[in-house]
Order: C-alpha cells, then structure tokens, then sequence
C-alpha cells in the first residue's frame, strides 16, 4: 500500500539547517538593534506603513527580524497600549499564546510564504511560484481573529517568479486594514520598481564577527577565535547561516582547495570542487560557488583573503571585473535553465587560474 504524503507543514522549509531553530521558533535577536528600535517606533505611532522591504545578505537575521515583529504585534495587538509604549525592545515571553502558535507555524494570522514542496519531484521547488502567492486571496479574505493583525512574511522575494510578482503587488496595492506585508530581499533592486515603491525599506547590516558567532552559538567569552575560525567568520562576511553552513561541512578545508585551483592551477583540486559543486540537492553547488563568488568579490575589492597563506595574482582590476560578470550571469543562466552544474564550475575555476597565470592574455573575456 502506498504511504500517504507527508503534510507540507511537516516539511522544513528549503533552507532548513538541519540542529538550528528555524526563524520562527527563535526568540532573541542578535545585533539589528537599531532596525527592531525603528520597527517598534513605526508600530506605536499613527503611521505605521503596510509593506516592509527586509534588505540584506543572506543569512543575516532578516527572517529572525520580521517574525520577532510579528510576534510582538500578535501579542499586543494595540499600538497605544502601555505595553507597548513602555517596551524597550520586541522581546515578548516565549511562552505565550501567540509565540507558541507561531513557533509551532500555526498562528491563523500569519503567512509564510517560500518555495513549495514539489511532492511529485519530491523536492522544493526553484522558486516561489503564483499558486502559492494565490494563497494570499482566502488569507486575506478571512476576518483577522481576535481583532489582530495580519502578517504576510514573503522569503526571500529574490525567489519570486515573474507572474507570482505580479500577483503579491495586487494584494500590496490595496490590502486589508490591519495587514503587515514583510518582504525580505537580498538584492532589492532586481525586484518589481512598483513593489519596492509601496514597501518602506529597512536595510540590515552584516553583522560583526563576535555577533555572527555568538548568534550561531559558539561564542567563549573571552576567549580568542583559533586560526580556523577566524578564516570562517572572515568567510561568512557577517552572515549566521553562511558560518554554520562553512563550519557544518568543511568549508575552510573547501576554501583552501579552492586556493590550489585558481591560485595554483592544481588540475586535480579543480576537478574536485567541480565533483562538489554538481551536487545541488546536498548543497555542494551553492557551497562551491559561493566560495568562488566570494572570492571573485574580494578580488574585485582589492580586499585581503581570509587566509594569510593566499597569493592572489596581480592582474588588473578589469579582469577581475569581467570575470565576476562572467561567473554571475552564467550562474544565472545555469539556475535559469537547469545547465550542467559540474562543467560551469569547472570552466569558472579554470579561467579564474588561466587569467592569473604567468604570461596569460589580458583581460580575460572566456
């Protein structure tokens, strides 16, 4: 007998890390105080503005960020109440009604909106598709419970499609009294110009070193970070995931490899991370090329390696420019249309070594 599938609700989401409290079942905040202090100055006065744009790197808190607010509206759903007034923060007790609800993701007032799981292809989708933006129409058209809030959390808007766009900024256009759109984005200029113009933009800074590996739970007060740790945090550029996802699968060890195959053209290094990197369902393609990206944006930079042990070469900043061109948009083009991960990175990784090596042509236009 065929087993039945598994709810949607008991599959975590795509970007689940597996040991580490998904965004709404986090309760404290690490860094981001002046964005919270903003949040609940806007929420307590007479202007609060229904769309929220959420900027910032990946991994940084932006989810954290607007589930904590969404935590506190719901707990306190009148802006003139002393609780309000008198809060110093957006912490509320855990153990209420509504943090409850939503760590458990079952709060009737709150929407989450991500990538699908596609239960033919047993997989999440690509992208956020229209049919689950569609679930903005019976959301919106119930009555608030309670006389609360809603919150629409989209994450990341990056992964809209072009028709599931369209279809949040008619819901963005005219929503439901006591509605709060949060939308969070890492690159907010590649979204809709009509969707930024209704959002009120609230940017996140990365975080600093102490904060990422405090936020991430391997803080020793005190105590120095070894050499390792100090290439990771330097790696992560003040992102929470982007630690623990370098520090949860070699990361360093995959950096330094990297490092032998463009810094030394060591062939064997480069058909390695390419075997790494033809992997999308375990990671191994975006862990690879971030990597690569990251090393790319440095040079880019001028800006040091995270290991004192790197020798970048000297070639002019143009070619540095047009490579990470080159690896950005082919990147796009390989998620577009499904292209051989493997072969991408292996040619990158190779003309990011030819363009370094003695004698070669310049700039590099491969």
């Amino acid at each position: 007998m065929a087993r039945a599938p598994k709810p949607a609700e008991e599959i975590p989401p795509h970007d689940h890390i597996a040991g580490v409290p998904l965004p709404r079942e986090a309760t404290g905040l690490v860094g981001h105080h002046t964005a919270e202090r903003e949040l609940l100055d806007a929420y307590r006065s007479a202007r609060m503005h229904h769309g929220w744009l959420i900027a910032g790197a990946r991994g940084i808190g932006k989810a954290t960020l607007a589930y904590r607010f969404a935590r506190f509206v719901l707990t306190h759903p009148d802006p003139a109440a002393d609780a309000v007034l008198g809060a110093e923060d957006l912490s509320v007790p855990a153990d209420g009604r509504a943090a409850r609800l939503i760590a458990a993701g079952s709060h009737p007032n709150l929407l989450h909106l991500q990538r699908d799981w596609d239960e033919k292809a047993k997989r999440h989708r690509t992208e956020i598709s229209v049919d689950a933006v569609r679930r903005l129409i019976p959301f919106l058209g119930t009555t608030a419970g309670e006389g609360l809030w809603r919150f629409v959390i989209v994450d990341p808007a990056d992964d809209l499609n072009r028709n599931a766009a369209n279809a949040l900024l008619k819901s963005l256009e005219e929503p439901p009294r006591r509605t709060l759109f949060m939308i969070l984005g890492e690159s907010p200029g590649r979204l809709l110009p009509t969707i930024r113009s209704r959002c009120r933009l609230l940017r996140l800074d990365a975080l600093g070193d102490l904060d990422v590996a405090r936020a991430a739970g391997r803080a020793e007060t005190g105590a120095a970070p070894d050499g390792e740790t100090r290439i990771a945090l330097a790696l992560a550029g003040g992102s929470v995931r982007r630690y623990l996802e370098l520090t949860g699968s070699n990361g360093v060890e995959l950096y330094r490899l990297l490092l032998r195959a463009v810094e030394g053209g060591d062939y064997g290094a480069m058909h390695k991370l390419a075997d790494i990197g033809s992997d999308a369902r375990s990671g191994g393609y975006t862990q690879v090329t971030e990597l690569l990206y990251g090393y790319l944006h440095r040079r880019v930079r001028a800006a040091a390696e995270p290991d004192p042990a790197a020798r970048p070469a000297s070639v002019p900043l143009v070619t540095w420019a047009e490579l990470w061109e080159k690896a950005t948009l082919s990147g796009r083009e390989v998620e577009a249309f499904n292209l051989d991960r493997k072969q991408y990175v292996l040619d990158l990784l190779e003309a990011v070594a030819a363009a370094g090596a003695p004698g070669a042509r310049r700039p590099v236009t491969a």
